[in-house]
């Protein structure tokens, strides 16, 4: 049974810790990590012919930036460097499918940013029209596309549906005018209704709310009231994201006064309150920040432990390979990860040498592919079967994770707070657990281990 949620113990789960989109996160990865490798391992890829793909496209502009932001955006409301950029998003799409002659499915598909309706109803038409020639886009599969209720029009919704998009993932953060001030982000509850209520009238399959807790000025009531907005528009998903406040990695969180964000233990409360009000309301809890309700796919996936995680985020249809295009995409092929030049300039210019913009990437080893299935069945299904692992991978697991499983129950860890059911067949999280998941997953990250002592790189898991 777990214990009560008290300050001592947020104090000492309270720390930098991964998201786990991906394992080994993308502070390992390496400019040592060429093009080339990238080439071997896309053709490696189109070796599984028979497999789906999972295709990201990022479009990085957004006219105005929120002071809360972590993304990778370009702020403009210079329409034309958006056309710019197209031409050269086409051309990369044109490379891509070139390496992947034999491997056109894909199962989810999705636009992200930035974003993505910064661009005219012409330009999303011809975007979709460029990558609909080279790959086939299952109609059952996961099509999705981030949208900020202010600058979306009707017209943009109505061309995304008649195209083929079946979800829509809307941000919010929060209604609350104070805190909308504090994080540069002003977005009424008409404006988001009136998006939310045509992508109703259209269709989509599904549409999700981002909120965010852990912003400015938030405290449990008034967050509390954004809640109930929500609940009574009745979303299909729900997202409430850990506010991630890592001002040494991006500058625009310096904006933000680090005063008037709410301790660990009132950031705590306020997602207990949204917790709370979203069961109430019928919502099921789907990993670790996630809320669906009971008849959605994610639902289903998460009853029957088969949830997945990718740089995405959690999904039901992911393609057993990940290939990203645009600014800063992440691609994760064949047992590697690659990621694209954030620059619009350096950007261009590896194109204009006919080579992928890759800067960085990390070539996982066998370790790093053992540990992935275990932290991603961790974070996904709060469940792992040791003998899933030890077929999959030729290993005892009880062996192999000797010290990781002493630490789950030494004294004052995460068996004895009952984060962590251990079993001779299985580990599960539970009760609150799955408040503090990602500190359990890190529990079997090794490279935490090698960076003891390091300047933080992670957000607070609280």
């Amino acid at each position: 049974m777990s214990v009560p949620v008290t300050v001592d113990l947020l104090r000492k789960y309270d720390r930098p810790g991964p998201r786990y989109t991906s394992y080994p996160t993308a502070v390992e990865f390496s400019e040592s990590f060429t093009e080339r490798e990238y080439r071997a391992h896309l053709a490696e890829a189109d070796r599984a012919a028979d497999q789906p793909l999972s295709l990201y496209v990022h479009l990085p502009f957004c006219e105005e930036r929120c002071s809360f932001c972590g993304c990778n955006v370009v702020v403009t409301k210079k329409h034309h460097v958006a056309a710019g950029y197209l031409q050269y998003l086409h051309r990369e799409i044109d490379m891509l499918a070139e390496c992947l002659q034999h491997r056109r499915r894909v199962s989810q598909y999705h636009w992200g940013g930035g974003t993505p309706t910064y661009l005219s109803v012409d330009e999303i038409a011809a975007l979709h029209r460029k990558i609909a020639s080279h790959f086939d886009i299952e109609p059952d599969g996961e099509i999705a596309i981030e949208v900020d209720p202010r600058v979306t029009t009707l017209e943009q919704m109505d061309l995304l549906r008649e195209l083929g998009w079946n979800r829509l993932s809307m941000g919010v953060q929060d209604f609350d005018l104070a805190v909308q001030e504090a994080v540069n982000r002003v977005q009424s509850v008409e404006e988001t209704r009136a998006i939310f209520d045509h992508g109703r009238r259209l269709g989509f399959h599904s549409i999700n709310i981002d909120l965010i807790y852990g912003l400015p000025l938030q405290n449990p009531e008034q967050f509390g009231a954004t809640i109930d907005t929500v609940v009574g528009m009745r979303p299909d998903r729900v997202a409430v994201y850990s506010y991630a406040y890592v001002p040494w990695i991006k500058g625009n969180q310096k904006k933000i006064d680090p005063q008037q964000l709410p301790t660990a233990d009132a950031k705590l409360e306020l997602f207990c309150v949204a917790r709370n009000k979203f069961l109430e309301a019928g919502y099921v809890s789907i990993g670790m920040d996630h809320f669906a309700l009971p008849g959605d796919e994610m639902a289903e996936a998460s009853r029957t432990r088969t949830l997945h995680r990718n740089f995405m985020g959690y999904t039901v249809k992911m393609g057993s390979d990940m290939v990203g295009v645009g600014t800063s995409a992440i691609g994760d092929v064949a047992g590697a990860f690659a990621q694209n030049e954030k620059k619009l300039s350096t950007y261009y210019q590896a194109l204009d040498a006919g080579r992928f913009p890759i800067e960085r990437g990390y070539r996982l080893d066998d370790d790093d592919r053992i540990r992935r299935e275990v932290i991603a069945q961790i974070m996904c299904n709060f469940y792992l079967r040791k003998e899933a692992i030890e077929h999959r991978f030729g290993l005892r697991f009880d062996e192999y994770f000797a010290r990781e499983l002493a630490e789950l129950v030494a004294p004052d860890g995460p068996v004895d707070h009952g984060f962590v059911e251990l079993h001779p067949d299985r580990i599960e999280v539970v009760g609150n657990g799955r408040l503090f998941v990602r500190n359990v997953a890190m529990v079997f990250d090794r490279y935490l281990r090698q960076k003891s002592g390091d300047q933080p790189v992670f957000s607070r898991t609280v």
